[in-house]
């Protein structure tokens, strides 16, 4: 299994066809894009209710997910989902660990 922390720029393309387009070769020639901000979201799961029933919430209330336990979690970048992983801790914090990496098809 691939590090996480050193993916390849091919491992998050879709396209595979190894186009005539150049690509960096090192991590000096991605240098303009480090400090570009990218939200990542990870989501444990969803549910669906209406909004008489969200306004009866109230604390300790559980709200039933769409996921079983121990059921991968969805990970986005920028909206867009890249990975799967697992909930971690993490020094008494929560963390994400990728487990696989979603290879989207790109029209």
């Amino acid at each position: 299994m691939a590090d996480p922390h050193n993916l390849q720029l091919d491992e998050l393309d879709g396209d595979q066809t190894g186009g005539t387009e150049a690509r960096p070769q090192n991590a000096k020639e991605l240098e303009a894009v480090y400090d570009i901000p990218v939200q990542i979201s990870a989501v444990l799961g969803r549910a669906t209710m209406q909004v008489s029933q969200l306004l009866k919430l109230g604390r300790g209330a559980v709200v039933e997910l769409d996921r079983k336990v121990g059921e991968a979690i969805d990970i986005y970048v920028n909206n867009r989902l890249v990975a799967r992983g697992e909930v971690v801790v993490v020094d008494e914090r929560l963390g994400v660990t990728m487990t696989e990496i979603v290879k989207a098809d790109r029209a």
